[in-house]
């Protein structure tokens, strides 16, 4: 049988899987823009917000492929 839950349990609090994949994107993402900024690398975006949301979702949809399973 599958032994992979559906939700993840925080403190008695279910929570689903996306919800947690978002949160852990948002941190990989927050560490990318940090280095980026770090090495002057964001200047060469035109707007660098976008690539901060871009980041963030490509960043959600990896680890909610590969990491949690759900």
């Amino acid at each position: 049988m599958n032994q992979i839950p559906h939700e993840f349990a925080i403190g008695g609090v279910f929570m689903p899987p996306l919800l947690v994949a978002a949160l852990l994107g948002t941190v990989a993402t927050i560490i990318t823009a940090r280095l980026l900024n770090r090495y002057r690398l964001s200047n060469y975006f035109f707007y660098p917000p976008l690539v901060f949301l871009a980041l963030l979702v490509i960043y959600t949809v990896l680890i909610g492929t590969f990491f949690i399973k759900g």
